[in-house]
C-alpha cells in the first residue's frame, strides 16, 4: 500500500498543516521555503493541532482570545481557573464548527462543556472535543481504491480550580487524546495504529475592580500552559511527535457605562512550547538551531530560545489576538476582533465578528472569520468560517422554577 513509514507521516503531516497552518502561499511569493524578503518559511509542526482549534463563538468573535475574559461555559479550553469565579452554579455549552469549507465540505468540529460550582470557591467542568475529517477514500499508489474510512480525532477532558484568595484562583485538568488518522493502513507490513496520549493544563486567573478617571473597571489577567503530555505516534516504528503544548497570556478590562451598556476589550498573546523545526545541511546536519529530537520538559524550556534565525524568530512564534464585546442590557452582544501570526510562522491573519443573544436559561452565539492574509489566488481555506454555540444555565431555570 505506501511503501514506508516517511512516506506516511509525510502525508499524515500534510493534512495536519493544512487544518491548522492553512495559509498557502502562491509561487510568487514562495520560493523554496523563502518569503519576500529573504525570510524563511520555517513552521512548527505538531500533531493534533485540533486541540488548538477555538470552538465556542464568543472568542472565535472576539479574534480567539479567552484566557482573561468574563468566566462563562467554554473557559474549560481557554482557562479553567475562571470557573472559580463563574456567578452560575451549573451549566453547559455546545459549539459546532465547519471547518476549512473552502476546500471540503466534510471537516467538522463539535464541542461540549459543562461545569458545575460546589460552593464560592471551587468548581469543576469537563469538555469532549470531536474533530472529524470527513470521509476519505485510501488508495495505492497505482491509484487503485484499497479502502475508505473517516478520519477523526477526539479529547476528553476535566478540570478543577479552586480561589486561594479573593481575587486569584489556579486550575488543574486531566485530558485523554485519540487521533485515528491512519484508519488501519499498512505501512511497511505493519498496520497503522490510532494514536493516544495524556495531558494536563495548568492555569491562573487574576481580577479585580479598580477606578480609572472616575469610572469603575474590571482588570482581569489569566495564564495557561495547556496540552503538557506525552508525545504522540502512529505506528511502533515511527518516531513519536510533540502534541501542541501552548503558553497562553493575556488580560481584559470591562466597564459598565449604565445599567444597559458595557463594553470590554481583551488581548492575548500564545506561544507553542515544542521545539523549532532547525536548519541542515546537505548532509542532514543542523547548522542552526537546535536537536529537536527531546524529551518533553527539555522540548519546553529549549523552545524558548531554540530557533534557528537567533531571537527574532523567537518573537516571530509569538501570536497574539485582540477582541472587543458590546453587551446592551445583558440580552444582545456584538463581538469584533483580530488575530495576527507571522508570516515565516504560518501567516494566519484574520478578522472575526459575532453577536449572542442571551434569553434567561439560554443564549445563542454566532461567529464569522474574514481572512485578512495572503493566500493562492487571492483565496484562503480558513476564509468564511463560522462557528455556532449554544450555552445553558441550569441555575437560571431552577430559579426560575
Amino acid at each position: 500500500m505506501i511503501e514506508n513509514k516517511t512516506k506516511l507521516k509525510l502525508a499524515l503531516f500534510s493534512l495536519l498543516y493544512l487544518m491548522f497552518n492553512y495559509n498557502l502561499y502562491s509561487q510568487d511569493d514562495l520560493n523554496i521555503n523563502e518569503l519576500s524578503g529573504g525570510d524563511k518559511l520555517n513552521t512548527i509542526t505538531t500533531a493534533v493541532p485540533f486541540l488548538m482549534i477555538s470552538p465556542d463563538s464568543r472568542s472565535g468573535a472576539m479574534g480567539d482570545v479567552g484566557v482573561a475574559t468574563s468566566p462563562d461555559a467554554n473557559s474549560l479550553h481557554w482557562n479553567p481557573a475562571k470557573f472559580a469565579f463563574i456567578e452560575d452554579e451549573v451549566g453547559f455549552a455546545v459549539s459546532y464548527v465547519p471547518w476549512l469549507r473552502a476546500l471540503v465540505p466534510d471537516i467538522n468540529l463539535s464541542y461540549l462543556t459543562g461545569y458545575k460550582k460546589f460552593n464560592k470557591n471551587e468548581s469543576i467542568a469537563a469538555e469532549l472535543r470531536y474533530f472529524s475529517l470527513g470521509n476519505i477514500v485510501f488508495t495505492n499508489q497505482a491509484g487503485d481504491v484499497v479502502g475508505q474510512g473517516n478520519p477523526h480525532e477526539l479529547a476528553l477532558a476535566t478540570a478543577y480550580s479552586r480561589k486561594l484568595s479573593r481575587d486569584f484562583s489556579l486550575a488543574i485538568s486531566g485530558r485523554y487524546i485519540f487521533s485515528n488518522l491512519a484508519q488501519g493502513q499498512i505501512v511497511q507490513g505493519q498496520k497503522a495504529s490510532a494514536g493516544t496520549s495524556y495531558a494536563a493544563d495548568v492555569a491562573g486567573y487574576y481580577q479585580q475592580s479598580i477606578r480609572i478617571s472616575k469610572q469603575d473597571i474590571d482588570l482581569a489577567v489569566g495564564a495557561n500552559i495547556s496540552n503538557i503530555g506525552s508525545k504522540i505516534a502512529y505506528t511502533n516504528t515511527d518516531d513519536n511527535d510533540f502534541i501542541p503544548i501552548n503558553l497562553r497570556i493575556g488580560t481584559s478590562m470591562g466597564t459598565d457605562f449604565d445599567d444597559y451598556n458595557k463594553l470590554s476589550i481583551a488581548f492575548d498573546i500564545n506561544k507553542l512550547l515544542v521545539p523549532t523545526p532547525p536548519e541542515y545541511d546537505s548532509n542532514n546536519n543542523i547548522v542552526a538551531g537546535k536537536e529537536p529530537n527531546v524529551a518533553v520538559v527539555s522540548g519546553m524550556f529549549q523552545s524558548f530560545g531554540d530557533a534557528p534565525g537567533g531571537a527574532k524568530e523567537e518573537f516571530r512564534e509569538i501570536n497574539f489576538s485582540f477582541g472587543t464585546e458590546y453587551w446592551y442590557a445583558d440580552q444582545f452582544a456584538v463581538r469584533a476582533g483580530y488575530f495576527n501570526e507571522h508570516d515565516t510562522k504560518g501567516g494566519r491573519k484574520y478578522f472575526t465578528f459575532g453577536s449572542g443573544v442571551k434569553y434567561n436559561v439560554f443564549a445563542l452565539d454566532f461567529s464569522y472569520l474574514v481572512n485578512a492574509s495572503r493566500a493562492i489566488n487571492g483565496n484562503n481555506p480558513l476564509a468564511n468560517t463560522m462557528r455556532f454555540t449554544l450555552v445553558f444555565d441550569f441555575g437560571a431555570f431552577q430559579q426560575e422554577g
